[in-house]
């Protein structure tokens, strides 16, 4: 081997490692946001849960074997084994049974379970502390400590999307050429590489070059490239002057845009689905030439558009989980691919973080918009996913006291007695029936994320 060759295997070799450890790194930026993120949820039910009075015996990250805590005052702060979510323990969380009391051993599992959960809640109350149930607060204090915890994960998510929106800014096409075809292909066309044979594309026939910035088409002044294609499109067939600056000069050219099959287009540039899916294909002008990309920093009234969107986003996935479930196992268990836009686990996330890390390709600030608009977006999947009106989750615990209130509330209305607080112990067998539910679903994506993971690049 020559000493050139040994150098090359030399440096091949570091690159890899490079790549390695920036994959891993990835993960572990990842991992610590994650983290942060359910220690700020489990926070935003600590707080307002110790304004109101309520005694909290415990605020743990993670589940498992506790590897670490610290008890200060009546709270014990602490750290799992398996850092995928957290909780805080409080007294009085389900109120005791009307009437006598049903023992478990004589009624039957799912009775057994219920009153497992009433003797647990009515225990945690020492001697004193009757009061600072959390049963006993007033639905309004109560949906305030369940949903202190989504509620900061939508705020850390508001703050991680203004970083990435007004620090890093977001890539879109300017008004720059980027590209120009040299011949027209439809827009379905399996094959996007040009053969003898195939029809010139108008731009490259009008002299359009890469580097041209375009300022009017038809005589309508351009300040997006949105416009400049909504122009083109309309007019197939037919001559339009389109004016671009070249060198700091400005070059009217004539361009006839062809008549082709293109995707149809939305207000917004996107393009347009029918109900199966599938893009909508018309009959459009088109003259063969790509905008070049830039980075522009947003306004501030970008940023709750933004959440918003992605809150409208995950809530869909949530909404359509059954089909998507089965798409992934379909994937998982089959030669299909993955949709890049479906659920992944906890281990899919770090996997894409890993990714994006180490791609050589890209600058560093691109990789840690990346990573900061991955960290946003799984905020807002906590937060939305939180908010499910069932038990475990927060949403559960907020549709309990919402009914609470209304049942009071018709009660008052009609003078009828006060039917006291919504026993949500009576739902354990469901809570019971969606952690294995939710548990089988995680099962299912870690297995899918590590046999057939989603790549983004």
């Amino acid at each position: 081997m020559t000493l050139h060759s040994r150098f090359k295997a030399i440096g091949s070799t570091l690159n890899a490692v490079e790549s390695v450890l920036l994959f891993i790194g990835g993960v572990v930026i990842v991992v610590i946001g994650l983290a942060l993120s359910i220690g700020l949820h489990e926070i935003g039910h600590l707080l307002p849960a110790k304004l109101f009075g309520v005694k909290v015996t415990q605020y743990m990250i993670g589940f498992g074997p506790t590897i670490w805590s610290r008890r200060k005052g009546e709270t014990e702060y602490g750290l799992k084994a398996i850092p995928l979510g957290g909780y805080i323990s409080m007294i009085g969380m389900f109120p005791p049974a009307k009437g006598a009391k049903v023992h478990a051993d004589s009624t039957g599992f799912f009775r057994g379970l219920v009153q497992d959960a009433r003797d647990s809640s009515m225990e945690s109350i020492t001697p004193g502390d009757e009061d600072r149930a959390f049963y006993k607060l007033p639905v309004w204090k109560r949906i305030i400590v369940m949903f202190g915890g989504p509620f900061m994960n939508l705020l850390l998510a508001v703050v991680l999307f203004a970083v990435l929106l007004m620090g890093f800014g977001v890539t879109q096409a300017s008004t720059t050429v980027g590209t120009v075809s040299e011949c027209a292909l439809p827009a379905t066309s399996e094959r996007q590489t040009c053969e003898p044979g195939d029809p010139a594309a108008p731009g490259a026939a009008a002299g359009i070059e890469p580097g041209d910035r375009i300022i009017s088409v038809a005589g309508e002044p351009i300040e997006t490239w949105g416009e400049s294609t909504a122009i083109i499109r309309d007019h197939p067939d037919e001559a339009v002057e389109l004016v671009v600056v070249r060198d700091g000069e400005e070059v009217a050219l004539t361009v006839t845009p062809m008549l082709s099959e293109r995707y149809a287009l939305d207000a917004n540039g996107q393009v347009v689905m029918d109900a199966s899916g599938e893009p909508v294909v018309v009959q459009a002008g088109f003259i063969g030439v790509g905008a070049a990309t830039e980075t522009v920093q947003q306004p501030a009234t970008a940023v709750l558009p933004a959440v918003g969107d992605n809150v409208a986003r995950v809530a869909g996935i949530i909404v359509n989980l059954p089909q998507r479930l089965v798409d992934v196992a379909n994937a998982a268990f089959g030669p299909g691919e993955r949709d890049p836009n479906g659920p992944i686990s906890v281990v899919g996330v770090g996997r894409v973080a890993g990714e994006i890390a180490s791609l050589d390709e890209i600058p560093m600030a691109s990789k840690a918009a990346g990573l900061i608009g991955l960290l946003a977006s799984l905020n807002i999947a906590l937060f939305v996913f939180n908010m499910i009106p069932l038990l475990p989750l927060d949403g559960g615990h907020i549709a309990g006291a919402l009914w609470e209130a209304i049942r009071r509330g018709f009660a008052k209305l009609f003078k009828r007695p006060d039917p006291g607080p919504v026993d949500l112990a009576k739902l354990m067998p469901v809570t019971l029936a969606v952690v294995v539910v939710f548990g089988a679903m995680s099962a299912l994506l870690i297995y899918a994320d590590i046999v057939k993971p989603v790549s983004l690049f």
